[in-house]
């Protein structure tokens, strides 16, 4: 049976309407609020991870880059539980989808930009002319820090979207090899499950250093322009 490589990738429908703002919505059912005194062990993990992280990528922003703490947290937990959802078998996975990468990095990277040019727009046009530049190369640097500017989004989207899609694939490949070498040799099919299983585990590691870096960019471009 020929199967489709790249049909993990495609936004599932019911009656042809998209159930991307459900599954999307997944995520918010897990991490829930402690609704007692005293969490239980998972949820105090979660407290502390949170609060590791809000505290590392704060501690270098100034009380007006602080106010988006909130969204930043919101934002890799989101990711974070998005992306380990997707290793699941039959599961689908948002981030694959490189128009709802583009979707979140776009307002982020505007907010930062226009922030900056609100709040110091002598610094952030000083950006685009690094101090010290031959006149000559004056025109040139300028097209080049405002074509770098732009494709900053962009970055975001594309690089979360390529790991995710890569992991997955070669999840897929290896599973598929492993089903396929069961008939031919006991042996190399084994290996090649020991294999996809540490895959597996360095997929898992992948979901999490993903969200924890497209968050931090976007923190650092906030850092930049606050």
């Amino acid at each position: 049976m020929n199967e489709n490589l790249f049909a993990p990738f495609i936004t599932p429908t019911i009656l042809g309407v998209t159930t991307l703002p459900i599954i999307m919505f997944f995520p918010c059912l897990i991490l829930t609020t402690p609704k007692r005194w005293l969490p239980n062990r998972i949820q105090m993990l979660q407290m502390w991870l949170i609060r590791l992280i809000t505290k590392q990528m704060m501690m270098m922003h100034n009380k007006q880059g602080r106010s988006w703490a909130l969204m930043l947290m919101s934002l890799i937990l989101f990711i974070a539980s998005t992306n380990l959802l997707g290793l699941l078998p039959y599961s689908f996975t948002p981030t694959t989808q490189l128009s709802m990468n583009i979707g979140m990095a776009l307002p982020l990277w505007m907010g930062t930009v226009l922030m900056g040019f609100r709040n110091k727009p002598k610094a952030s046009l000083a950006h685009f002319l690094p101090q010290g530049t031959p006149t000559p190369l004056i025109p040139m640097l300028i097209i080049i820090e405002t074509i770098s500017l732009f494709i900053q989004p962009i970055a975001l989207a594309v690089r979360l979207t390529a790991n995710i899609t890569a992991g997955h694939l070669l999840i897929h490949l290896i599973g598929s090899a492993t089903l396929a070498l069961t008939s031919i040799s006991i042996s190399i099919s084994a290996i090649t499950f020991i294999i996809l299983f540490l895959l597996t585990i360095l997929e898992l590691a992948v979901a999490m250093i993903q969200a924890y870096v497209f968050t931090l960019l976007v923190s650092l471009y906030l850092h930049d322009n606050s």
